[in-house]
């Protein structure tokens, strides 16, 4: 994992922008190592390769470092307290506290124990403290770190933050293979209906909802959020914005959020294929995300936190997403709505049609009463 073979082409503009930015940064600090660069950002987007990179750079050029996983870490720890250990606990931690240059990779995906949370911030308050050269790589938003670790990363004096939002390098395959876009494949902009029945308003709204979609599909930035009854069309508009950006190399999640909730919970299994934190991860970093009929869900502590953390997720990072619901903003979890009405990211489309399938159902008839 070299500068030389770091990936920097073949992504969306906005892709390509943030990584080259990352990039560059990352060659100016394996230049001079000074101060503390985090990088962060789902699965396979490339952060391990750019920390690697400036771990062979500096090695390359004879200067000392340090790279580990963070769990190996821990675990490297904890082995010192076996009795065939050759190296003593006071050594090993002393050589890590110390390092000239430290490279942390995955933090956040260690077992919080009371021990390693302990250890952890031993690190991090040494190294903070010295102003010591580290590199820390994480698939988690800072605010999900531990808060004592969190004030010493946001410190602008000696930190600097990076968040990749590319799509999985390695191609993990987990969030296709959770899509349900397949069974959407004849939902088109072709195939939509404009549904010369209804009033000439409703029509025009239609209209509007049709040419708003197509828009976003053009050029997928920021989210775009349908509200409308069952049946009125927006499942139908997501579905072929989804189709458009596959059709144009894009990778698309697509799925029902109490479908989406069902494959999180299965992954608790022990049979599962796929480990929570692997889907999960997939899920809320995927390149365009698709939330089909958000608000049908059952509104369960543990529902309401991951659709929380999900959306938190991509609203901090910008990435592209479409909501469908039929509740009307206001009416779900304010965590989520507050995000939603973000006017500078979020684009609402109102569709004020009918149900199709209502409007076509068989008037009732009415007997008439019989005079007495």
């Amino acid at each position: 994992m070299r500068f030389d073979n770091f990936r920097l082409q073949g992504f969306r503009p906005r892709e390509e922008q943030v990584l080259g930015q990352a990039y560059r940064r990352a060659r100016e600090f394996a230049e001079s190592p000074q101060g503390w660069l985090i990088l962060l950002g789902g699965y396979g987007c490339g952060k391990t390769h750019l920390a690697a990179a400036i771990a062979n750079y500096c090695l390359q050029r004879g200067h000392p470092c340090l790279f580990v996983v963070v769990p190996d870490l821990l675990d490297h720890l904890r082995a010192t307290y076996s009795p065939g250990s050759t190296v003593s606990y006071d050594e090993r931690f002393e050589a890590i506290l110390t390092a000239p240059l430290l490279i942390l990779d995955d933090l956040g995906t260690q077992q919080t124990t009371p021990w390693a949370q302990e250890k952890l911030y031993q690190l991090f308050n040494h190294r903070y403290n010295a102003r010591l050269p580290t590199v820390i790589t994480s698939n988690r938003m800072l605010e999900e770190t531990d808060p004592r670790l969190r004030s010493r990363m946001s410190d602008p004096e000696l930190c600097q933050i990076y968040r990749m939002i590319s799509r999985d390098f390695r191609g993990s395959g987990h969030a296709d293979q959770l899509s349900t876009l397949h069974l959407y494949g004849d939902k088109t902009f072709e195939s939509f209906e404009l549904r010369p029945e209804l009033p000439r308003e409703e029509q025009q709204n239609l209209k509007e909802a049709l040419a708003t979609a197509q828009e976003f599909a053009r050029n997928p930035e920021g989210w775009l959020v349908f509200v409308g009854l069952e049946s009125c069309g927006k499942t139908h508009l997501a579905a072929a914005i989804a189709n458009a950006c596959v059709s144009n190399g894009q990778p698309v999640v697509f799925q029902e959020v109490p479908e989406l909730l069902d494959h999180l919970r299965a992954t608790y299994r022990p049979d599962s294929p796929v480990s929570y934190d692997q889907l999960f991860e997939a899920v809320r970093s995927a390149s365009l995300l698709i939330l089909d009929d958000l608000g049908t869900e059952s509104a369960t502590p543990w529902a309401q936190e991951k659709l929380h953390q999900i959306v938190n997720y991509r609203y901090a990072a910008r990435l592209p997403t479409v909501i469908t619901m039929r509740k009307a903003i206001e009416d779900i979890d304010p965590r989520l709505a507050s995000r939603m009405l973000d006017v500078s990211l979020s684009t609402i489309c109102g569709i004020v049609a009918s149900g199709y399938y209502s409007a076509h159902l068989p008037k009732r008839r009415t007997k008439k009463r019989r005079k007495s």
